[in-house]
């Protein structure tokens, strides 16, 4: 059962997001972008008030994400990567970005904080980045 309100045209963007932002990163990395754009889209706060969709998460601006302005995204949707993102749409989550809004590669060393944001933890070349229980119970609430 889907954790957001999903069709295909939205699969199909949460695919070329996570294709785009995290193909260098492999399958698990893709998976926890793909988690990042879940939690967007289930936390209603902070940085993320108003976002009720799959689109206005991948089309956020300001604060959404980089690779929407390069054309790598704009490819077709291959099915490989939509099956990922019908995972992560089914409540999928994967450790560190479980629970992460945010996600950025650094040149080196994750911080402790970003964005007064606390670290969840690295996966390969990113760093994720947890709200707090009480700013976005949303994202922490039972799928």
């Amino acid at each position: 059962m889907a954790v957001i309100k999903a069709t295909g045209k939205g699969i199909g963007l949460l695919a070329r997001l996570i294709r785009a932002e995290a193909e260098g990163e492999g399958k698990l990395g893709m998976l926890m972008v793909g988690n990042v754009g879940v939690n967007r889209v289930r936390s209603d706060c902070l940085d993320f008030i108003n976002i009720r969709s799959i689109r206005d998460m991948v089309f956020q601006s300001p604060g959404g994400f980089e690779a929407v302005r390069k054309p790598y995204f704009y490819q077709r949707a291959r099915e490989r990567d939509k099956r990922l993102a019908k995972k992560v749409i089914a409540g999928k989550r994967y450790h560190p970005a479980s629970f992460a809004l945010w996600f950025f590669r650094p040149t080196g060393g994750c911080p402790v904080q970003w964005y007064n944001q606390r670290s969840a933890g690295r996966y390969k070349a990113h760093c994720f980045f947890v709200p707090s229980g009480q700013d976005c119970p949303k994202v922490y609430g039972a799928l």
